[in-house]
């Protein structure tokens, strides 16, 4: 749970050990999920593990001439084919899920996974807007693990949901865009 916390509050303050801790944090988690049967969870967890690898590079080497990532806006073109490729990406793993394990909430879990990459991909990019999908993603999440009876989980990702929210304002001063 520390380090999960020290991650997303690293990420709040733009540091870009937000990424070498979230790896250790993913790890961790991949056991947690896997041993509750939250497959997508589990699964899920290898793939933020890359994507932390690309969000190091990206914060670092991903700006304009190689230099440090700043916070933006996602560009319009950008969330249709985010917000589909999620979507499609849930329906079918849910599916899979649903059919061949013995998988808890296999649709939920999967819209959930997939919303979740979605907010990784968005961070890694310096996207202000991974923000907003992180507090519904999260919000969402603590009903399930409280369903599951992973309490300590639901808590953590009640106090993910009161980090997202301070990232959204940090990076929205960041940017120099008020708060209305």
């Amino acid at each position: 749970m520390l380090t999960g916390v020290a991650a997303v509050w690293l990420t709040v303050r733009q540091k870009i050990w937000c990424w070498p801790v979230g790896l250790v944090n993913v790890t961790l988690f991949a056991v947690v999920f896997a041993r509750a049967r939250l497959y997508a969870d589990a699964g899920l967890q290898g793939i933020y593990f890359a994507l932390a690898i690309y969000g190091w590079w990206a914060w670092l080497h991903g700006g304009t001439d190689h230099g440090p990532l700043v916070v933006t806006r996602s560009p319009r073109r950008e969330w249709l084919p985010l917000a589909a490729g999620a979507a499609v990406a849930a329906l079918l793993l849910g599916t899979l899920l649903h059919r061949h394990t013995d998988a808890s909430f296999p649709f939920l879990d999967s819209a959930l996974t997939t919303g979740s990459l979605a907010a990784q991909w968005l961070q890694a990019r310096k996207r202000l807007a991974n923000w907003t999908v992180w507090i519904g993603v999260d919000l969402v999440y603590v009903g399930m693990y409280i369903a599951k009876g992973l309490h300590l989980t639901a808590l953590l990702y009640a106090g993910f949901t009161l980090l997202a929210i301070t990232g959204l304002r940090e990076w929205r001063r960041a940017m120099g865009v008020g708060e209305g």
